[in-house]
C-alpha cells in the first residue's frame, strides 16, 4: 500500500507542474483580454481627444464639458477664449472643450 501511494504521489507530482503551467497560461490570456476590452480602447479614444483639441480653430462652435456653448474667438497653448453671448468672454482650458457643435 505505500508503494502505490508513493507512485500516486510521484504522478501526481508532474500533474502539478502542468497545473503551474495552466494557471500562468490563464493569467496571460486575462491580460490579453483587458489589453483588447479596456486598454487600447481608451489609448484609441486619448488620441482621438487629442487631435480633437489640436484642430480647434477660431470660429468654431464648440461645448464644454461644463455645458458652456459657445465660439472660439482666441486659442493659447493651454486656454481657449470663448463669446458665450454678445461681448460676454470666458476663458477655459482646451481640455474643457467637449465637442464641436454642428447647425448651429
Amino acid at each position: 500500500m505505500n508503494i502505490a501511494h508513493a507512485l500516486g504521489n510521484q504522478a501526481g507530482a508532474g500533474q502539478g507542474g502542468a497545473s503551474q503551467w495552466m494557471g500562468l497560461l490563464s493569467l496571460v490570456l486575462l491580460f490579453v483580454v483587458f489589453y483588447f476590452l479596456l486598454i487600447r480602447p481608451q489609448q484609441k479614444r486619448a488620441k482621438q481627444q487629442k487631435m480633437f483639441i489640436e484642430n480647434l480653430k477660431k470660429g468654431d462652435k464648440v461645448v464644454t464639458s461644463g455645458g458652456l456653448y459657445g465660439t472660439i474667438t482666441g486659442i493659447t497653448d493651454d486656454t481657449v477664449t470663448l463669446e458665450i453671448a454678445d461681448k460676454i468672454r470666458v476663458k477655459v482650458l482646451k481640455g474643457a472643450i467637449a465637442n464641436i457643435v454642428k447647425g448651429e
